[in-house]
């Protein structure tokens, strides 16, 4: 049994004991969070897809940790001018833990 979620402006494939990382999302380690974002639910061969999102259905997890991304960096250069800037960027993510699958 799997879902698809929506998170953070992304969606997510998950399934009870599966870690994702997903944008920050309030909360300490140990808390528990609820998705209601369910756009699909599949169960063996029956498949419910929602139209945008399922009704009824959700999908609990437990935050393990809250953490920093990779570092990206932003370099621009203006050429012939001696112009340049170098900036890094680190994203904050949150490691979860699905629990179950509602």
């Amino acid at each position: 049994m799997f879902a698809v979620i929506r998170t953070g402006g992304k969606q997510y494939k998950v399934e009870e004991g599966k870690v994702i990382l997903v944008e920050k999302l309030e909360g300490e380690s140990g808390a528990s969070v609820d998705f209601n974002e369910v756009l699909l639910v599949s169960e063996g061969e029956n498949t419910t897809v929602g139209q945008p999102t399922v009704e009824g259905r959700s999908v609990k997890g437990e935050i393990l940790e809250q953490t920093l991304g990779k570092k990206l960096i932003a370099f621009k250069k203006i050429r012939r001018q001696g112009k340049q800037r170098k900036v890094g960027h680190r994203q904050k993510q949150t490691r979860v833990k699905i629990t179950k699958v509602a």
